[in-house]
Formats: C-alpha cells, sequence, structure tokens
C-alpha cells in the first residue's frame, strides 16, 4: 500500500540538509520518493507502507540531528 506523508522538520537550512535527509530517507526499503522543501520547512515521502513505517522514517530523519514538529 503506498502512503504518503508531509513531516515539518526544524533545523533544515542548507543544501547539505536537503542531500542528507534525502540520501538517508531513500536508502530505507520501501521509500519510492523523498523531497524537501526547505521554505517550507517540510519533507514530503511517498512510501511503501508493507515494507517501512512511518516510524523509521523519522527516525532517519531525527539521527541527522533534525526535530520533527
Amino acid at each position: 500500500m503506498v502512503e504518503a506523508v508531509t513531516l515539518n522538520v526544524e533545523g533544515m537550512s542548507c543544501q547539505h540538509c536537503v542531500d542528507a535527509i534525502e540520501s538517508n530517507v531513500r536508502d530505507l526499503g520501501g521509500v519510492n520518493e523523498v523531497k524537501v522543501n526547505l521554505q517550507q520547512g517540510t519533507v514530503d515521502v511517498d512510501f511503501q507502507g508493507g515494507f517501512v513505517t512511518l516510524s523509521e522514517i523519522r527516525a532517519a530523519i531525527e539521527e541527522q540531528g533534525y526535530k520533527i514538529k
């Protein structure tokens, strides 16, 4: 089952932030697409619910030092 979520993330300020988040989330099995929007402070993720959980996606972002609101 394909799921989509938009997370509000604090602490993103540059291209390095975008690359770090997109790379780490994309590396999770079951993630179809991840897109960071610095101006809005959001991360959009499309994923296969049977392969990866929202908790795992959140953890991949938080492990990089960002806070999800």
